[in-house]
Formats: C-alpha cells, sequence, structure tokens
C-alpha cells in the first residue's frame, strides 16, 4: 500500500488554534486505500518534520496551506516565507516524493504558489475527491493536467475548483483519531461542516470563489452522528459548526439543532457565522436546546449604506431583531465589524457604533477590523482597481487593503481607536491577541472555577479592569 504523508502548515494559534479540519477529510478519503499519516505542524512548527519524513518515507507528500497573512493592516504577518523554511525546504531535503499543494490559501494564488513553492501539483478548491483522483492517475501514469481542479508543474492551470457535487457521504473527519487533539482543548474546538458553498456575494469574500455559488448540505442525520462519535470519544468537548453562515438555507440549521436536541449529545457548541435574515426564535430556542454555549455574528455593518455597499442580504431592521433574540436568550455572542470598505464615512461609522450601544450586551465583545483585505476574483478588487487603490499589475500577494477615500487610513484608525477607548467590550484588530500573562490568568480563573463561560467573557472581564470597571 503506497505511503501519503499530509502536512500542516498552519502555525498560528492567536486568536485560538485551529485543527487541520481540510487535511483528516483528506486523509479520512484515502485511508482504504492508502497508509495515510497527518503531521500537524501548529504546535511542532516544523521541528519534526525531517525525521517524520524520514521515518515514514512517503511515496506522496501533501501540504496544506490555510492563510497567506494574518490580514493586520498595522503590523501585518505574512505566513509566505515561514511556511517555505519551515517545511517546503525541509520537505525536498527529506524525500524526492511528488509534493501536493492545497488548502484555501493555495486555491486563492495557485499559480503563485506552483512557482515559489516549485510544487509538483495542486488541488485548486476542494480535495477529498480531487486528491484520490489525482493519487490514482499518477499511479497509472495518465495525465493530471486533463482532471478538474488540479494543477501540474509546467502546465497552465485551471479555472473551475474541484468541488464535491453531493456531500451526502462526506467521511467523518475524525480529526482526534490522526492528530494529538490534547493541545486543542484548552482554547480550540472541534470544526464540523453542515454544508458547503454560499449563495451571498458580500464583496470581500472568497468563501463563494472556492465553494461554489450553491449550497451543498450534509444530512443532518449525518452531522448528528459525526457530532455524537466525537462526543463520545472525547467527552464533553467543545465543537464549531464552521460554515461560512450557520443558518443559511432557512430551516437546515433547525433540522440539525432539532437531530442533536433529540439524541441529547453532551456537547459544548458554537457556530461562526449567524445571518440575521434568517435569525428567528425559533432557531434560537432550537440551539439553546441543542448545546450551544457561543455564537458569533458578523454583520460588518449596521449603516444602511454600508450595507448595500458591502453588498450584505439583510437590513438594519433584521439586524436589530437579531441582537434583540441574542440578549432575550442570552447567548454569548461575539460580534465582527468592519470599517472603512466602500464608501465609508464618519457618519455611517457613527451608526454603526449607535447600534452597538443600543442593541449589545456590555457581555458580548465586539472585534473591530480596519479595512478591508483585497483578494483576487472578489468584486472588491475590481472596485480596487476602479477606484485607482490598485493598478491593474499589482500582486495581491502583498497585504493590500481598500480604505474609504471618503475617510483615508489616518482619520479612519483616530475614528475606531476614540470609539474603543469608551468602550471595553469594543476591542480593534490590533489588541484581539491577549497578551502571555493576560492569557495565563483567563486559564488560571477558569481552571479555578470562577467563571464558566466562554473564553472571550473571560478574557473581557480582564479587559474591563484594565479599564477600571468590572464586567456585569
Amino acid at each position: 500500500m503506497k505511503k501519503v504523508l499530509l502536512i500542516n502548515t498552519n502555525t498560528e494559534k492567536n486568536p485560538y488554534p485551529v485543527p487541520p479540519l481540510g487535511l483528516c477529510l483528506i486523509a479520512a478519503a484515502l485511508e482504504n486505500e492508502y497508509d495515510v499519516r497527518v503531521y500537524d505542524g501548529a504546535f511542532d512548527g516544523g521541528e519534526n518534520l525531517i525525521r517524520t519524513v524520514s521515518d515514514f518515507r512517503p511515496d506522496y507528500v501533501g501540504v496544506s496551506i490555510r492563510n497567506i497573512d494574518d490580514m493586520d493592516i498595522l503590523n501585518p504577518t505574512n505566513y509566505i516565507e515561514p511556511i517555505l523554511n519551515s517545511f517546503i525546504r525541509p520537505i525536498r531535503e527529506a524525500t524526492a516524493a511528488p509534493v501536493i499543494l492545497g488548502g484555501s490559501a493555495f486555491s486563492i494564488f495557485p499559480e503563485y504558489f506552483m512557482k515559489y513553492y516549485g510544487a509538483d501539483f495542486g488541488v485548486f478548491g476542494e480535495g477529498e475527491e480531487a486528491f484520490r483522483l489525482l493519487l490514482r492517475c499518477l499511479e497509472s501514469s495518465g495525465d493530471p493536467s486533463t482532471l478538474p481542479g488540479i494543477y501540474a508543474r509546467g502546465s497552465t492551470g485551471c479555472t473551475i475548483p474541484a468541488m464535491n457535487a453531493d456531500l451526502t457521504n462526506l467521511p467523518f473527519s475524525e480529526i482526534d483519531l490522526k492528530i494529538d487533539y490534547a493541545p486543542y482543548r484548552a482554547r480550540g474546538s472541534y470544526p464540523v461542516q453542515t454544508k458547503r458553498g454560499c449563495i451571498h456575494r458580500c464583496i470581500y469574500c472568497t468563501y463563494n470563489c472556492i465553494e461554489g455559488f450553491r449550497y451543498r448540505t450534509r444530512p443532518p442525520a449525518r452531522i448528528a452522528d459525526e457530532l455524537e462519535q466525537a462526543a463520545g470519544r472525547l467527552g464533553h468537548a467543545a465543537f464549531e459548526f464552521v460554515d461560512s453562515t450557520f443558518n443559511d438555507p432557512a430551516g437546515h440549521a433547525e433540522a440539525v439543532c432539532r437531530e442533536i436536541a433529540r439524541r441529547k449529545i453532551k456537547a459544548r457548541l458554537r457556530t461562526m457565522g449567524i445571518n440575521p435574515c434568517n435569525a428567528t426564535a425559533e432557531l434560537f430556542e432550537l440551539m439553546l436546546a441543542a448545546g450551544f454555549a457561543q455564537i458569533d455574528c458578523t454583520p460588518d455593518t449596521a449603516s444602511p449604506r454600508m450595507l448595500l455597499n458591502l453588498r450584505k442580504n439583510f437590513t438594519v431592521a433584521e439586524l436589530r431583531e437579531t441582537a434583540r433574540l441574542v440578549r432575550a436568550f442570552d447567548n454569548p455572542t461575539m460580534w465582527f465589524f468592519i470599517f472603512g470598505g466602500p464608501g465609508e464615512t464618519e457618519d455611517t461609522i457613527r451608526e454603526t457604533f449607535d447600534f452597538i450601544d443600543a442593541s449589545i450586551s456590555g457581555k458580548d465583545m465586539i472585534h473591530m477590523t480596519f479595512g478591508l483585505r483585497i483578494y483576487p476574483g472578489t468584486d472588491l478588487h475590481q472596485r480596487a482597481l476602479d477606484d485607482g487603490v490598485l493598478g491593474a499589475g499589482d500582486s495581491l500577494i502583498e497585504t493590500r487593503f481598500y480604505i474609504s477615500k471618503e475617510l483615508g487610513r489616518e482619520s479612519l484608525f483616530r475614528l475606531i481607536e476614540d470609539a474603543s477607548s469608551v468602550r471595553p467590550n469594543c476591542v480593534p484588530v490590533t489588541e484581539s491577541n491577549p497578551s502571555p500573562d493576560m492569557m495565563r490568568e483567563a486559564i488560571r480563573m477558569r481552571e479555578e472555577g470562577e467563571h464558566a463561560e466562554p473564553m472571550f467573557r473571560t478574557l473581557l472581564r480582564l479587559r474591563y479592569r484594565m479599564f477600571g470597571k468590572e464586567m456585569k
């Protein structure tokens, strides 16, 4: 049986470490035909990579590239060179096996990574089926460049991402059986997908560039099966639904929650995206019954004008109703706002903070980002070209941001700093990574049982004290 080594190169652990879901799904898809091992570089940082390659002696090496940079407009960290030095070069030193790139960052810049990392092949889009087909093709001496979603060294590449048409039988990732999951338990959560794709057209987003513009949902029973099995192995662990928006399309999230509640699965749940368009009392009741301990809501703005400019699919009235439901059901929530997009002004920023002051609990965190990271293939990219923010030949590998010409960089920063200086729960992206001392104190408080709550609320308590206040 041929051997496949899959490598996670994502070493970023702020604000929390992210388990390698995509790699583990590919491993699950391959394990009936290949001897598969996953090397998790998140906590090892590549230190034992050469030893792992030498001991395992793989026939093929898959390398996942999740992030290009940290999207910090003031002090950006780029991951391209660290990945090259800590992972790609050591792999090439240790083996002559073909190197196959993949992951979300690769799928945004496939031609660049193929050339810069000198890869043999690359998977553009979803990897479970495409990776398997590529290996079969190589085994039979076929032409990989004819496969959907596959880049080969020297080929012109492809324009359509690999995509699984049907997620009904998507394998379970079983992350905890493929890597050492212990380091993720304190701050991370076990990721689960309920669907792929997104029908919305937010101007900055790359989700549908990779996953497509229609929803492909998993059956609620399969999702509950995966959750039940993982919870049985891990105990009362934290699980996160990592869809772009959890409650789209309408009715699917409700069906998932009903199935989890019916089975009485003991797990702490959270989700990264509640869409205000489909937020209802029924949804919140079902999430409570299923065991949700935290949700994230990502409206980006509360200005009517900016909702249109960012091409969001909901209204301010629907956003206010979502905030009302969050408070009514007392569901701890992290809110995410982006300031500085096309057409942003002091007035539109004021509208967003008026909403925050009137509608969001002081116990919930407001995460604030300055400017919008520009990615190729998005409508924001074209807008940046039209507005002269970018030139036609400018590379987007280097971190480039769009900031409203009505505001400018300095005015935007000043407005956000002024707003955060009087609102302890409003955290600029530049302050979103807690200091080591702050994190140690938060962990101590939680271990001593002072607060049974999501980590963000414990950190908020400490932030309030920095302001000379107590969180109420």
